[in-house]
């Protein structure tokens, strides 16, 4: 690889850990920017050269400090990549790459994927199907489209990530009530059909401009019904030979590739009509997926998508490791121990266990693909019965 490479991770969350210890293990200078309230958090402080502190109200940093902060260390230090590990960090990193000058994303692709407004507009124009929408800005328009679209709706906020700030909107007069509550917000939402149906998510790894891998994985129930009403969150990888994944193949790499990600990891969601039976492209990312999705995709697929995020960044030629075809499922919930007893779950299909206080987690993988749906419909149950609780949704999704 030559000298060494300094990459730059931004997480303002906790998150990445995978992607750093392998970046040190490839060779590569580790520099992390996070969060001053991060100060203290569990870092892998061994594969990382020098930590760097932005003040954050809440995990939300000043633009300008940052970007005079970096600027100031750039003085002595050379960055070669950026990274930004959350979702929240998308724009950060293509901030700071579009003010440096350093080769990567920047603020115009990053809008395809952060800006949920902005990558409907682009799927639309691609032909890609997506639900009724409009963005809340015009009034007029506004009417128009509550005359002609039939309810229920969704009001969602263009940039924030996962069911996060989304409202069900069932008729006209809950929509302006809505929105005038918003007031010099409104521009930052769109208002969309709700789509019955159930959730999809395809995981994804690019390089040239070019989906080099992707798995499909159906969500147990919508993530936004888990988020707002408080459920058990759960998916699991579908058939692999299933008419369902060729088609959200097909769909993903249409918005990976007409969106434009030159190279990285992609979420991407979809949503299968209840009543037609087609699939809806929702939303996408440039990131590895909340929620412990990386465990998911690596208990079925034998890839960790941090680490392969990695040999995208450092290496000018990427090549997919052999791929397993196993079948995995995740399950996920707030619990109201503190440290939720998970010893009776030991099924040898359990290969990895949440450890985090006040919640309960786990990933099963199986060849089979009805053992790892017997076991999910099992342990669904025992979860609500022995761990469940539940919590008002912040603004961020915990993950």
């Amino acid at each position: 690889m030559g000298n060494p490479k300094t990459i730059l991770c931004i997480a303002s969350y906790e998150k990445g850990y995978d992607f750093m210890k392998t970046a040190k293990e490839f060779g590569a200078r580790v520099f992390l920017l996070t969060s001053k309230s991060l100060e203290h958090a569990s870092w892998p402080r061994e594969s990382i050269d020098e930590v760097f502190y932005m003040p954050d109200v809440n995990k939300v940093w000043n633009s300008e400090d940052m970007i005079n902060g970096v600027s100031y260390l750039c003085r002595k230090k050379e960055i070669d990549i950026i990274v930004a590990l959350d979702d929240f960090d998308v724009e950060k990193g293509a901030l700071l790459r579009e003010h440096l000058r350093i080769p990567g994303m920047g603020d115009t692709t990053m809008r395809y994927f952060r800006d949920k407004l902005a990558m409907r507009a682009r799927a639309k124009e691609l032909r890609i199907k997506v639900p009724e929408f409009i963005h809340v800005l015009n009034h007029d328009k506004l009417n128009k489209f509550l005359e002609e679209v039939d309810p229920p709706f969704v009001l969602k906020p263009r940039m924030l990530a996962g069911a996060a700030g989304i409202t069900k909107i069932n008729n006209r007069d809950e929509f302006w009530d809505a929105v005038n509550s918003l007031g010099d917000k409104q521009s930052y939402y769109l208002l969309e059909k709700f789509i019955p149906g159930e959730i999809f998510h395809v995981d994804s790894i690019i390089t040239d401009k070019n989906v080099k891998f992707a798995l499909a994985h159906k969500y147990g129930l919508p993530p936004m019904e888990v988020a707002h009403d408080g459920r058990v969150f759960s998916s699991h990888t579908i058939k692999r030979d299933s008419d369902d994944s060729k088609k959200l193949l097909e769909i993903n790499k249409a918005v990976i590739e007409g969106l434009g990600l030159v190279k990285g990891i992609s979420h991407s969601e979809f949503i299968k009509s209840s009543e037609t039976g087609e699939f809806y492209f929702l939303e996408t990312s440039a990131r590895v997926g909340g929620a412990n999705i990386s465990e998911l995709v690596k208990a079925a697929s034998g890839l960790n998508l941090w680490s392969e995020w990695v040999k995208l960044e450092l290496y000018n030629h990427y090549v997919l490791p052999p791929v397993k075809e196993d079948y995995a499922a995740i399950m996920l919930s707030l619990a109201k121990q503190k440290n939720p007893d998970l010893s009776t779950f030991d099924d040898p299909e359990i290969i990895w266990k949440l450890d985090k206080a006040f919640h309960a987690g786990l990933v099963i993988a199986s060849p089979s693909y009805d053992r790892v749906q017997e076991l999910l419909n099992s342990y669904t149950k025992r979860f609500y019965d022995e761990f469940f609780t539940s919590a008002p949704i912040s603004s961020k999704p915990s993950d």
